[in-house]
């Protein structure tokens, strides 16, 4: 199995610690290792450094290669710019299959959390099986809660297999629901949530994209014919312009008849924002999350991230409250998602915060 890690997100629910210079993925959120090299972390024990392959922007390359020094240079797979995951995807496959035509491959995010590392790397191996057998496979997130902010996947006719880990026929995608919907997705046990991640030949992800993307696949089989050779930048750079801006869910899963998906208890979180972290952080008996020194006089269910300094609070519940040298935010748990937005403000002030 090959793996192919995608770090080229620019982390801004995380403002003020994640910076377009060095997002999430590049920060160690809780450890004392970054995302990313946690996320390659969680898979060594299954497959050589060689074999892992991470796609990230440009600007991002040499950090990826200062951050995993055991991963080949050439395996770092440098986007002129984001284009959506499809391309990215497509582009890490020709690559892997001119290593192996009949590889497989997995496609993971640089910045999940993953609380049952063993647990995952078995079912990425029930994956495998399955890929091989011609199926495009997602690991599907057995939900703990009736959460809002994450796509459904509906599952189907379960295939049978001598797996420890079932799976099914995808029955459908669903977009995020309301709390009402997510509640019943939740309570029929027939949902689990999207987490973006895949297993899959690479001949079956570049057919399906032929199949469903033909305009794409020629694009990308412009640039799979110069791959190796002295002009293989060059025309990366003259075609990714032209190339489809789109996720491959759209391009393939919503569409395939091989989709597949497997239930998966991992612990998981995409740490999409600063209560999401908070969620996967140890809580004292007041609900609160404290990453730094903090003291508290009559504070409840409160995040406090800090940078070196004290912090000090009385009297305040719900918030979210993250120190850095150069920016202080302070917001309620409920708007977090809100950061993002945020930042439009920050960008016409103080772009030097980004």
């Amino acid at each position: 199995m090959y793996a192919l890690i995608l770090a080229g997100g620019s982390g801004t629910r995380l403002w003020p610690y994640s910076r377009s210079s060095r997002p999430k993925q590049f920060l160690n959120i809780s450890g004392t290792r970054s995302m990313l090299q946690e996320t390659v972390d969680r898979i060594l024990p299954m497959l050589p450094p060689e074999h892992v392959f991470v796609a990230t922007g440009s600007s991002y390359a040499d950090l990826v290669a200062e951050q995993l020094p055991d991963v080949p240079r050439e395996n770092i797979l440098s986007e002129p710019f984001g284009r959506g995951t499809a391309p990215c995807i497509g582009l890490a496959a020709l690559h892997i299959q001119q290593r192996d035509p009949h590889a497989v491959m997995a496609v993971l995010s640089a910045d999940h959390r993953v609380e049952k590392p063993e647990l995952f790397r078995s079912i990425l191996m029930a994956g495998e099986q399955l890929a091989e057998q011609g199926y495009v496979v997602t690991l599907g997130i057995t939900p703990d809660a009736p959460g809002t902010g994450y796509g459904y996947i509906k599952q189907g006719e379960q295939l049978e297999s001598d797996s420890t880990h079932a799976g099914y026929r995808i029955a459908a995608f669903v977009e995020k629901p309301d709390i009402e919907r997510a509640r019943s997705y939740v309570s029929s046990g027939e949902y689990v949530w999207n987490a973006g991640m895949f297993v899959w030949r690479t001949d079956r992800i570049l057919e399906e994209l032929q199949e469903h993307r033909p305009q794409l696949a020629q694009s990308l089989a412009t640039i799979g014919e110069a791959i190796g050779t002295a002009h293989e930048q060059e025309v990366l750079e003259a075609v990714w312009p032209s190339m489809e801006n789109v996720a491959i869910d759209i391009a393939v899963m919503e569409q395939t008849r091989y989709g597949v998906v497997i239930p998966a208890a991992l612990g998981w979180s995409d740490v999409g924002d600063w209560s999401a972290l908070a969620e996967t952080l140890p809580q004292d008996i007041f609900g609160n999350a404290v990453v730094g020194h903090h003291i508290g006089l009559d504070t409840r269910s409160t995040l406090v991230y800090g940078n070196g300094r004290v912090v000090t609070t009385i009297g305040v519940e719900d918030l979210l409250i993250v120190d850095t040298p150069d920016a202080l935010l302070i917001c309620r748990r409920d708007r977090a998602q809100d950061v993002k937005a945020l930042l439009a403000s920050v960008r016409e002030q103080h772009v030097s915060l980004l």
